[in-house]
């Protein structure tokens, strides 16, 4: 009994001091199934880039603007990866992606480039593309053992893709 009594006043305190986050209600997607994206889809990674120039003024400008940055490592090669990209231009879609994220695209190539990127957070190894980076404002990487889970994207469910970018907004 004493232990739920803690617990309890515990779960007050947070509520009193600040709340509980949670995240942010996800969008509807207006389409039901990742077949009627508009063709052709894109080829997001600009394989020239400085990848770490750009994940550095993403970074600078999440901070700024309290955002979560989002890093996108993928190759052009990967379908996955283009499907993920022409959701996200979906406008709902892109309206909530541009209220809660800074999106920067990672050209790793057949994962074999860039790396020192996912690197900086303590991912040694990619599972797959699209891999994900989610970090909050003080630089913490916020989806740790979640970051290949959109790798199977088109043959994902659009809300399902849509539910994933929300859980971790708050």
């Amino acid at each position: 009994m004493r232990i739920v009594s803690r617990a309890l006043v515990a779960l007050a305190v947070a509520l009193v001091l600040g709340g509980v986050a949670q995240a942010a209600p996800a969008p509807t997607a207006s389409i039901s199934s990742l077949a009627q994206l508009s063709t052709p889809l894109p080829y997001p990674y600009d394989e020239k880039a400085d990848a770490d120039a750009q994940v550095a003024a993403a970074m600078a400008t999440a901070k700024s603007s309290h955002k979560l940055l989002l890093i996108d490592l993928g190759g052009n090669w990967c379908g996955d990866c283009r499907v993920l990209a022409a959701f996200m231009r979906l406008p709902e879609i892109a309206s909530f992606v541009d209220a809660h994220y800074v999106v920067v695209p990672v050209d790793v190539g057949r994962e074999n480039k860039n790396l020192q990127i996912p690197g900086r957070w303590g991912v040694t190894k990619l599972e797959g593309v699209p891999s994900l980076l989610v970090v909050d404002r003080h630089g913490r990487l916020v989806d740790a053992g979640h970051i290949a889970a959109l790798a199977d994207a088109r043959h994902m469910t659009p809300q399902g893709l849509a539910d994933w970018l929300a859980k971790w907004t708050d």
